[in-house]
């Protein structure tokens, strides 16, 4: 039951964050893409479409879209000159650095407003349990 109340609680807090920083033109698989960019750096497309459990031509595509609105490049990969590798444009990483910084002040403002600073306390307790789930 906790487990079951743990995932849709984060579930719901996700979707709710994803909609304070929501922008029209780009879907979630694009923005998927971007934020493993900016966390594991630059990947060849197939790396990509592996990790994010696509089919090649999807990525393709998505890749496609990415490139158009400025927000990577390619480049060819230094240790394998057939292969291309995929990174964040300045406008990319300025994308991102935006889209975490309004869901991130969402947030600060959400638990202002709706928690007492007893609650939020628990809640950084809660966390610090949380966190050791993700320890490996």
């Amino acid at each position: 039951m906790a487990a079951r109340e743990l995932r849709a609680v984060f579930s719901r807090l996700r979707r709710t964050l994803r909609e304070a920083s929501a922008t029209t033109d780009l879907t979630p698989s694009q923005t998927a893409v971007l934020s493993r960019l900016i966390n594991d750096g630059p990947a060849s497309a197939s790396g990509l479409a592996a990790a994010e459990r696509v089919r090649p031509q999807s990525m393709a595509a998505t890749l496609a879209v990415l490139e158009r609105h400025g927000l990577i490049g390619r480049r060819p990969d230094p240790e394998d000159g057939r292969r291309q590798l995929v990174s964040l444009t300045e406008d990319g990483l300025a994308r991102i650095a935006d889209s975490r910084r309004v869901r991130e002040e969402w947030l600060a403002r959400a638990m202002e407003e709706r928690y007492t600073e007893a609650e939020r306390g628990t809640v950084l307790a809660a966390l610090a349990l949380l966190d050791r789930l993700s320890e490996r």
